[in-house]
């Protein structure tokens, strides 16, 4: 079985457990949500060894507050499956949008010192696609109207929880942050976007501004 076929296979089982469990929410999707977060946290420590004792004081607050925004997304919103979908959405489409237009018309560099596979044309591609399935999705669950067009700009800030992450391998030397999801590094590889995204929206959600 080659590696893109390991890494589909992975990236739809992937999918599928975690809207699973934010579908059926409550303590199920509370021990998933906590079992990321771990799974993030030993990640971020392996990284990050014979660093400041700063990095892993500071990685502990960075896996626990999206774990709580994303526990307070799904159980304190009225529509809280639907903006935790919302929020799903967004992030995958940044990663596959991205990849699609970097890999088919990138040329220029996005940040060439930490990350020389992003392109701008890669951001941008992510833009378009979080900002129109988000809008769609927003549209059709009769979310809040703020959520149409706020698709692109939390691309942005997906792009940015990946160009960190990026940043702290490149200074550690390691490719990836783990080996635990065949074909797609480790948990902090992965949700590095979501974790960003995660806030924002539980902040807003918060706040009262959604």
């Amino acid at each position: 079985m080659n590696e893109l076929t390991v890494r589909s296979i992975a990236g739809v089982a992937m999918i599928a457990i975690t809207l699973a469990t934010a579908w059926v929410g409550g303590m199920v999707f509370a021990v998933f949500v906590a079992a990321l977060a771990t799974a993030v946290y030993w990640e971020w420590s392996r990284i990050v060894t014979g660093w400041n004792i700063g990095w892993k004081i500071a990685g502990f607050f960075y896996c626990l507050v999206p774990a709580l925004a994303l526990l307070w997304i799904r159980d304190r919103y009225e529509f809280g499956f639907d903006l935790l979908v919302w929020v799903f959405i967004v992030t995958w489409a940044t990663d596959i949008g991205g990849y699609a237009f970097g890999k088919t018309w990138g040329r220029n560099k996005l940040a060439p010192t930490i990350s020389p596979n992003k392109t701008w044309e890669g951001l941008i591609g992510g833009m378009v696609a979080a900002g129109i399935l988000g809008g769609l999705w927003a549209l059709s669950r009769g979310l809040d109207p703020m959520l149409y067009w706020l698709g692109a700009p939390m691309a942005v800030a997906a792009q940015m929880g990946d160009l960190f992450e990026s940043g702290m391998k490149r200074r550690a030397g390691v490719k990836d942050s783990g080996n635990l999801l065949p074909g797609h590094g480790g948990v902090f590889d992965r949700v590095d976007g979501l974790l960003v995204v995660a806030t924002a929206v539980g902040l807003a959600v918060y706040m009262g501004w959604l």
